[in-house]
């Protein structure tokens, strides 16, 4: 009897221990959910901004980098931010940087058109010592000093890329100038109107062989430094404006290119020379 009654009391005191089992989870459970909402909480004060102090600290930092103009002294609260300087020492405006960047722009311009003017007369110069004064039109642009080889006699013969004795005479006068500069050049070739024959198929190559023979009397002749120097053929397009004279059109330029950043080339134009 005794073991009956013992067999009994374990089966019951064993379903009492499991029914305790299944609900511990829920313990763990609200703990995990406390948590979360409690992170929550943080979240949310975290996020929370007091407006009037942040448009104080705002209006503050804008007064005091000068964003904002103020005629008093800032008086936001914890920040103290000393009065603007009447005498702006060390502080410009907008404007006045933008004029002062305007100043030095200028006077870059005028320094490069100084030096390009410079170089036009020293080519002047040996042109007419070499009896060939007026064999070439000079004008400073945004890209440089443009040298342009014009005469009363051809540089060249129609639908041929050969100079004439006059041409290689003008470039071994202006050689010695150009070669001794650190700029760097573009040699432009052109033709006139009437098309070519063979071995020219069109007036594109045609320009282009008359760069390209300049280019290398320049080089092979003249000392200039072949990485320094380009060529490049317009065929007939840009014939010179108001020129009825076909032959002025088989000519060639040679443009010494400035190295000055786009915004002083733009002021070469109208810069005047500074000495």
């Amino acid at each position: 009897m005794s073991r009956g009654r013992g067999g009994r009391g374990g089966r019951r005191k064993r379903q009492e221990e499991g029914h305790g089992g299944e609900e511990r989870w829920m313990a763990s459970y609200m703990d995990m959910v406390t948590v979360l909402m409690c992170l929550f909480i943080v979240l949310y004060a975290m996020s929370t901004v007091d407006q009037a102090k942040f448009e104080k600290l705002k209006t503050s930092l804008a007064t005091g980098f000068g964003v904002e103009q103020s005629q008093t002294v800032d008086t936001a609260e914890g920040l103290v931010v000393p009065p603007e300087d009447t005498g702006k020492e060390g502080m410009f405006t907008d404007q006045e940087l933008a004029l002062e960047t305007q100043q030095d722009l200028r006077r870059m311009a005028e320094a490069e058109r100084a030096d390009l003017e410079e170089l036009k007369h020293r080519i002047e110069v040996r042109l007419e010592e070499t009896g060939h004064r007026g064999a070439a039109d000079f004008t400073i642009d945004q890209r440089g000093l443009t040298i342009r080889l014009v005469s009363a006699e051809t540089f060249f013969e129609p639908n041929s890329a050969d100079l004439t004795g006059n041409a290689v005479e003008v470039l071994e006068a202006i050689a010695p100038v150009l070669a001794p500069t650190k700029r760097s050049f573009e040699v432009e070739g052109f033709a006139d109107v009437v098309q070519p024959v063979d071995p020219y198929p069109t007036n594109w190559e045609l320009s282009a062989s008359r760069a390209t023979r300049v280019l290398r009397t320049l080089v092979e002749d003249g000392g200039i430094r072949g990485n320094r120097i380009a060529s490049v053929g317009y065929g007939d397009a840009r014939p010179l404006p108001g020129n009825k004279d076909l032959s002025l059109n088989r000519r060639v330029d040679v443009v010494v290119l400035s190295d000055q950043p786009e915004s002083v080339r733009s002021l070469l134009p109208t810069a005047a020379a500074r000495r």
